[in-house]
């Protein structure tokens, strides 16, 4: 077994002081266990994306938020009574919002306003990650852009920086208006900047995200990019698709079947 520096000195200091009731090489044994299950070079195998199928989303009626409240009752998102301090991580706005570039000619009756779910877009190139001073927010090797809220110091910059609204900021702390709190995921507290993760805490375990996993129509189709085999990849390949803002060069992994 190889090992650092760092693990031998600790190990070696808590048996010369008497604090380790165990022999070196079981504590050393535990604290391999404890680094993390998925290294860079296993994230790097991964390019996480999601497909929308609107048509899919608008069979059952235009009020079903299964999908929104999945995924706030897992991320303690809280419901803010004023419409100005609300925070989102997924959300819909009708379709003329969300592509106002993308209006075809002879469009459906109806379609523009018709909702459109919006979300992180995970972006390969994402101008969020740039903008932060403090690296609160990153990108993972497998492409989820991750938010530290320890390390946010609510500047604001990943909000202005994103083209897309994805981002929320907490004006006042959010913690007495999330009705059950999940005790699997972290609080936010006032001045942190908040938004999707791409369920990664369930990624990790081998699920979808609480969103694909809500959604009674499966309009929402999640998965690996770089497997040939995965359904989103199938999806991609065998339909039309948009996604918003593409000028930008920001390359969006949130895709919407038309």
């Amino acid at each position: 077994m190889e090992l650092d520096r760092r693990k031998f000195l600790i190990v070696g200091g808590l048996t010369v002081l008497g604090l380790v009731a165990k022999p070196g090489w079981e504590v050393l044994s535990e604290i391999d266990k404890s680094e993390p299950p998925q290294g860079p070079e296993q994230l790097a195998k991964k390019r996480w994306a999601m497909a929308v199928d609107v048509k899919k989303c608008w069979t059952r009626e235009e009020a079903c938020v299964d999908c929104i409240n999945a995924c706030h009752r897992i991320h303690n998102v809280p419901s803010f009574p004023h419409p100005k301090e609300e925070i989102k991580w997924i959300w819909k706005v009708p379709f003329e919002k969300a592509f106002p570039e993308n209006e075809p000619e002879f469009m459906e009756e109806g379609t523009p306003e018709k909702p459109i779910v919006l979300l992180c877009n995970q972006c390969e190139s994402p101008p969020c990650v740039r903008y932060c001073p403090t690296r609160a927010t990153w990108q993972r090797e497998d492409g989820i852009v991750m938010m530290d809220f320890h390390r946010c110091i609510g500047c604001r910059y990943c909000m202005a920086g994103c083209p897309y609204g994805s981002r929320s900021f907490n004006w006042r702390d959010p913690r007495p208006f999330i009705k059950n709190v999940n005790l699997d995921f972290p609080t936010r507290t006032r001045g942190v900047v908040e938004k999707c993760n791409f369920c990664e805490e369930r990624l990790v375990q081998g699920l979808q995200p609480a969103c694909v996993e809500a959604c009674k129509d499966k309009a929402l189709v999640f998965g690996n990019l770089k497997d040939p085999q995965s359904e989103v990849r199938k999806v991609l390949q065998n339909r039309h698709i948009l996604q918003r803002m593409p000028e930008l060069g920001t390359k969006p992994k949130v895709y919407y079947l038309v």
